[in-house]
């Protein structure tokens, strides 16, 4: 099975081959502040798995040994490398694939830094469109 996706203006595009390791939510502060969401799901492979197709993305040292790769013209997170505790892999923020209900999480991590709020969320009234 492959996997294709692309960051918010289409400048990258890439695509994963095979079924990920694993497929994970994550709360830390460092996921949020790059997404500016309150969590991110990331898809995890063999750094073989991966081909950019379109564009070459920007990446950076957000912490430590951590490399996230990203879209310079749009600024979608794309990619997250770190060769000191993830060796040979890289991971795919599941949000930028084109079928993002492909790959379900399957467990959360970094829930230490959960927002308080996440919880909860569910509990919150739903629409299905912006309300007006």
């Amino acid at each position: 099975m492959s996997y294709f996706g692309q960051c918010l203006c289409g400048a990258i595009r890439y695509q994963f081959a095979g079924e990920p390791k694993v497929v994970a939510v994550c709360h830390c502060s460092d996921c949020r502040r790059s997404a500016g969401a309150p969590m991110v799901t990331w898809a995890m492979y063999p750094e073989s798995a991966l081909t950019v197709t379109k564009g070459q993305p920007k990446t950076i040292n957000s912490s430590g040994s951590a490399m996230r790769s990203f879209c310079a013209d749009c600024g979608s997170g794309l990619f997250y490398r770190n060769a000191a505790i993830l060796p040979g892999l890289v991971d795919v923020q599941t949000a930028t694939l084109d079928d993002p209900d492909a790959l379900p999480p399957t467990v959360q991590v970094q829930v230490a830094e959960r927002l308080k709020w996440m919880a909860h969320v569910h509990e919150l009234p739903e629409f299905e469109r912006y309300p007006s």
